[in-house]
């Protein structure tokens, strides 16, 4: 008997749901949605999606008079919206609102607008819920219209004036920001912006005045299509504008280090040739940065999966992997202090990171510039680090930096109170308690510095 299994995320909507069987992801259509269905399939309007990489991929795999099975395009690691860099938020806004756009011009239109229908694959926001899609109803308002704006603009809006951490809050608030909240989070000039006024403020002001019974819809009960069109391409123009005003230590993070020139390309050299070694094809860089030591990796990666606390250096990547087509790199934002937890009802909802990582089962993890911060920012015991490295990893590079290291005795004598507790942070402390959990294959000290370059196998 074949095993099938519901996917927790997918509830919502009596158009269908999500379900995995045999480990594959699968979709079922129900026949309330038969025709919106038929009707995107054979206009062509599915194809001209997939051509242009907006939507994600599917085969139709059984039909019947009770239900439609899709069997869409395989995106082995699912990134949500409080992951997200500020520009690739603001890719998956545009993305939402180009799909808008062009369904209400084929006489579709997105009956819902949540940043969990974005993901990113192969570098770019891809919309990832099929059945979002309805037909257009001549003068009817975007009914996801506020959907967007408590999903999309306001979180930005929040991000462009409070700081890149705003954009977290989607993972308390799923259903998006309330609008109440974000009005009054909002800077007062806001409420002089005729844009950020209509948008935002005095949306709250309606919702808070008819709640009872507020659908969520424009103020309009009547909107052409012409206003509609204008309204989206409004919301497009305003987000393609934002900017995020925050500056962070990743634009001289390396010149910190004291990595001169031969010291980064002895590290590089050594990391290429064991990751050769290891002929490994899919990998996360835990603390990557902006993929510096990704991209010098010659091995053919199939997927690389690279995260940093730093929203900066994630846009960087981000933008590095549009520039030079890196379609293998999935950059996104993680505290390895706080990863990602499983949320939403029953807490199973939204995956978290360590669920995710082992589903991923990279061949190979890269932990090149973290030890240091997880010990003595986060008071992490080396037993600890080991055994959250040890749950998802096969073989494992890991850097060490030693006292003398510059940014350890940074990181030291802030410590002052208490810098005596921190005599555990040694060599040979390390070593033995990673020994508990790994194998060390080979040790390599970077010439020119107090780091050292482990390979590791798990036990």
């Amino acid at each position: 008997m074949t095993n099938i299994t519901n996917h927790t995320a997918s509830y919502k909507d009596p158009s269908g749901f999500v379900f995995v069987e045999a480990g594959v992801v699968k979709r079922q259509i129900n026949p309330i949605y038969f025709k919106q269905y038929q009707a995107l399939k054979e206009s062509g309007f599915f194809k001209q999606l997939f051509d242009n990489q907006l939507l994600v991929k599917h085969d139709e795999v059984f039909s019947s008079s009770e239900k439609i099975v899709l069997q869409p395009e395989h995106i082995s690691f699912i990134t949500y919206p409080y992951e997200w860099s500020f520009n690739q938020y603001k890719a998956a806004a545009l993305l939402t609102l180009k799909l808008q756009k062009f369904a209400i011009e084929h006489g579709f239109t997105l009956k819902d607008a949540s940043a969990f229908n974005v993901t990113f694959n192969k570098g770019k926001a891809v919309f990832i819920d099929t059945l979002s899609f309805d037909f257009y109803i001549e003068n009817s308002p975007w009914r996801a219209y506020k959907q967007f704006i408590t999903h999309f603009l306001g979180p930005l809006v929040l991000a462009h004036y409070h700081g890149s951490q705003s954009l977290k809050l989607i993972s308390n608030f799923m259903d998006g920001i309330p609008l109440k909240m974000l009005a009054s989070m909002l800077p007062f000039k806001t409420k002089l912006n005729p844009f950020l006024y209509s948008n935002i403020h005095l949306l709250a002001k309606f919702e808070d005045k008819h709640n009872q019974d507020y659908k969520g819809e424009t103020k309009a009960s009547t909107l052409s299509k012409k206003a509609q069109l204008n309204i989206v391409q409004s919301l497009y123009d305003y987000i393609k504008k934002l900017n995020l005003k925050e500056s962070s230590e990743w634009g001289n993070y390396y010149n910190k280090i004291n990595y001169c020139d031969s010291s980064f390309d002895f590290k590089s050299k050594i990391i290429n040739q064991w990751v050769d070694n290891l002929n490994t094809k899919t990998l996360i860089d835990i603390g990557g940065n902006d993929g510096t030591f990704v991209r010098k990796i010659k091995a053919s990666l199939q997927h690389a999966l690279v995260c940093d606390i730093d929203n900066n250096a994630v846009d960087h990547n981000f933008k590095l992997i549009n520039t030079n087509k890196d379609s293998y790199i999935t950059p996104f934002v993680l505290d390895v202090l706080n990863p990602s937890a499983s949320i939403g009802f029953n807490n199973l909802e939204r995956f978290s990171f360590l669920k995710r990582i082992k589903d991923f089962a990279p061949d190979t993890t890269l932990a090149l510039a973290v030890i240091h911060h997880m010990s003595l920012s986060g008071n992490v015991s080396f037993d600890m680090s080991a055994r959250f490295f040890a749950s998802f990893s096969k073989d494992f590079i890991i850097e060490f930096p030693k006292r003398e290291d510059s940014w350890v005795q940074r990181l030291l004598n802030s410590k002052t109170d208490f810098k005596a507790y921190f005599d555990f942070y040694n060599e040979d402390n390390f070593e033995n308690s990673y020994k508990k959990y790994f194998q060390i294959i080979e040790k390599q000290h970077i010439t020119g510095t107090h780091r050292v370059l482990y390979l590791m196998k798990v036990k």
